[in-house]
């Protein structure tokens, strides 16, 4: 099995038992896709966490709309809310930290072990992300009361990526 389609699978399985777990949802069938590109831009809650180990270094991430996102905090805090507050951002931060912690947890008997970051989440409209290099993204789609859901993560061999030091025999003058 290639590492894409493994990953999928770990995401699939992952988002299906935390929002079972966590909210009592079944999520309806996903569309997946394995993305080269750099995304359009956004709008509505994004958030990312970044993985990091010997030989691999990747980020994950959750993106919907804002609605989506205080859906998501209701059905985690099981209290109504209708806009946009730190307890909407912190819970699709904690739901991105469950779905890649897991998809983590996966993938380190095959990769090594992996460390987490801290998501980061950002809010806003027409914003735009970028990964240095070419990066291949794993992208899991679901529909969720009519709204998209995006669950991506890609993943880099370190080792393929690694930048190649010049070593300059002359030390140049800079006046600063």
């Amino acid at each position: 099995m290639r590492l894409h389609e493994t990953v999928a699978a770990y995401m699939s399985r992952a988002c299906a038992e935390v929002f079972f777990t966590m909210m009592g949802v079944t999520l309806p069938a996903v569309e997946i896709s394995l993305d080269q590109a750099t995304p359009d831009a956004n709008d509505g809650v994004l958030s990312l966490i970044g993985l990091a180990g010997r030989s691999w270094t990747g980020t994950g991430s959750v993106a919907c709309s804002p609605d989506l996102a205080c859906h998501i905090c209701s059905q985690l805090l099981m209290t109504e809310v209708c806009a946009v507050s730190e307890d909407v951002l912190d819970a699709v931060a904690e739901l991105t930290n469950m779905i890649i912690g897991s998809v983590k947890n996966d993938l380190e008997p095959s990769l090594g072990p992996l460390g987490l970051s801290i998501p980061t989440v950002v809010y806003g409209k027409n914003f735009k992300t970028r990964s240095t290099g070419t990066v291949e993204w794993t992208t899991l789609r679901y529909e969720w009361d009519g709204q998209p859901l995006l669950v991506r993560l890609s993943l880099v061999d370190r080792e393929q990526t690694q930048p190649r030091l010049h070593l300059v025999s002359q030390s140049c003058a800079a006046e600063v």
